[in-house]
């Protein structure tokens, strides 16, 4: 969940604190807060990739986080432990004007597993049962913005304390599709690939890989070359992805970080770490495991973090995707 959860990610956070009743063995998609408030609100379908046309009484303004089913589709319910696919149409609940749309883009993922469902118990409930094709809306109450900066001296003005409070914001969000998540693998998995001649080497040692990078020469460009060829689904750059890696200096071999030596694998938003991941990995697939080896520009720089200074060297394996 990627740029627009800046918006709706604080819904969710309020959500939690709403109460909402517990789900039940075959659950049925369950509203919370002022629903009333949803009864001059009206969708007129613009076809797929676009959002809906969205007429309501202005200005809509909540008290409380508030979520209703307001279209109700023709597909199958959504199960408990399913990833929901869903594009969002977030507008400015006073005047009606659009804040953030995602529906021409790839659709948001939304996992329904244990976790929403304690941390977010409202947003879990209301999805859970809400049948594919559905429209949500999703009222997020006022939000009291950060503290103003405080002025230089030079300024003579007094700091303000806070800001006022922001209009309550108006989420669209439409079920796309739902399905079984795919499992994360425990280790790479297909077809083992023979890398070019002049990259640091890599074997494996009590299941961990180890970098060699004697004569290997400092890179030119990114280097992304695959050690196994995995066989499951490509990654996008909006993806987060699972792996395992180990990293290390390409000058000396000195090894900075590793997640196979902390026992776990790592998850993180591909588009969220330094450039020679997001480039390198995108278009890989889930199953294989990959050598980096990264430009310091594409890297940490001159400065580096840590101890990863420089040309940077990496074996990844990826090992689940969403």
């Amino acid at each position: 969940m990627r740029r627009l959860l800046a918006i709706l990610l604080p819904g969710l956070l309020l959500l939690t604190a709403c109460g909402g009743t517990a789900s039940q063995p075959e659950p049925s998609s369950q509203s919370a807060g002022e629903t009333a408030k949803f009864d001059s609100l009206k969708l007129t379908d613009n076809g797929d990739k676009k959002a809906p046309g969205v007429d309501f009484d202005k200005p809509l303004a909540v008290t409380e986080p508030t979520i209703k089913v307001v279209s109700q589709g023709n597909g199958d319910a959504v199960k408990a432990n399913q990833v929901a696919k869903i594009s969002i149409l977030a507008l400015n609940g006073t005047d009606g004007s659009q804040l953030e749309d995602t529906f021409p883009n790839e659709p948001e993922s939304l996992e329904l597993n244990d976790e929403l469902k304690t941390g977010s118990a409202v947003i879990y409930n209301a999805f859970v049962g809400a049948k594919v094709g559905s429209s949500l809306a999703l009222a997020v109450p006022a939000q009291q913005s950060a503290p103003s900066a405080s002025p230089s001296p030079s300024d003579g003005a007094s700091p303000s304390p806070s800001a006022a409070a922001g209009p309550t914001q108006l989420l669209i969000i439409k079920v796309l599709s739902a399905s079984d998540p795919t499992p994360v693998l425990d280790k790479p998995q297909g077809e083992t690939v023979t890398p070019p001649a002049g990259l640091p080497t890599v074997t494996e040692k009590d299941g961990k890989p180890e970098i060699n990078v004697a004569g290997a020469a400092a890179p030119t460009a990114l280097v992304s070359q695959d050690l196994i060829k995995g066989t499951g689904a490509a990654v996008k750059e909006s993806d987060t992805l699972t792996v395992n890696y180990v990293g290390v200096n390409l000058s000396d071999g000195t090894k900075f970080d590793s997640s196979f030596d902390r026992g776990q694998p790592a998850t993180f938003p591909l588009s969220g770490v330094i450039k020679g991941w997001t480039q390198g990995l995108a278009g890989k697939t889930v199953g294989s495991r990959v050598l980096l080896v990264i430009p310091k520009d594409l890297a940490y720089g001159d400065a580096g973090q840590g101890q990863a200074k420089g040309d940077l060297v990496f074996v990844v394996d990826i090992l689940g995707v969403k």
